[in-house]
């Protein structure tokens, strides 16, 4: 399969005063085109620094990083929004939910700056909640969902570009475990039914567990790429809890 991500060499150094701070030191890897990717490492291991560089956020130093086939390394501001826009989804541990606005209005934003009309924007919100299993929801303001539920939302507003990527920095690390797994079952679903690729930072080996290959970061460096020949199934993991919550069952 074609790889959708190709990181050749990179570099990105930080200027503080008169100091330099090296925090990718020359990085190597692709991701293959509906793969589902844990990155993992400690604090400082540069985890935040690649994640924005891989949602167009940031630019490397140096070496090269091509996303669809586009080379992104030294594309302008707006051309960088253009590419976040139309090809990348982001989920974040903090939700990032406005607080008195709607599920559906929450999800529709990211179309709000696009030539869609108000009616296909509901349509195409309302579908994203569906598929995160909020379609009852859609009128809801975040205090009145629970966390897992608003963390749903956030993956349905990622989803309403239909990008063909979503980046998830932390995504259960506000979540109990139950939840955490709640969250893991729908990137899965979304993974192997809408072949979207998934690529998840998280510090817990646990959730890693549940993606398909896992790239091992320490100070700055690639220090281990391995794939997962079993992935864990997390909505069986779901399924076998002590479910007290009848909600948590269903989501999966």
């Amino acid at each position: 399969m074609a790889a959708i991500i190709k990181i050749q060499n990179l570099v990105r150094d930080f200027r503080l005063g008169e100091i330099t701070v090296h925090v990718l030191k020359g990085i190597s890897f692709e991701i293959e085109r509906g793969d589902f990717v844990a990155i993992m490492g400690p604090s400082g291991s540069g985890k935040s620094t690649l994640m924005n560089i891989l949602g167009c956020l940031d630019i490397p130093t140096s070496g090269s990083y091509t996303l669809d086939d586009i080379s992104v390394g030294q594309l302008e501001s707006d051309e960088l929004a253009e590419i976040r826009s139309k090809k990348i989804g982001f989920v974040f541990q903090q939700f990032n939910l406005l607080a008195r606005t709607s599920a559906v209005e929450n999800v529709e934003l990211p179309l709000l700056y696009t030539d869609v009309s108000a009616g296909e924007r509901r349509e195409r919100a309302l579908k994203a909640l569906a598929a995160v299993g909020l379609a009852s929801r859609e009128d809801h303001q975040p205090s009145q969902l629970s966390g897992g539920q608003q963390q749903r939302v956030a993956i349905a507003r990622a989803l309403v570009n239909d990008p063909g990527i979503i980046l998830a920095d932390e995504p259960t690390g506000a979540l109990d475990s139950q939840m955490g797994l709640e969250i893991m079952a729908i990137f899965q679903r979304l993974n192997r039914e809408k072949g979207i690729t998934l690529i998840v930072v998280t510090h817990d080996a646990e959730i890693a567990s549940y993606s398909r290959r896992t790239l091992h970061f320490k100070d700055g460096r690639l220090q281990k790429d391995e794939r997962v020949e079993h992935p864990r199934d997390a909505a069986a993991d779901l399924r076998a809890l002590p479910v007290e919550n009848a909600e948590a069952r269903s989501s999966s």
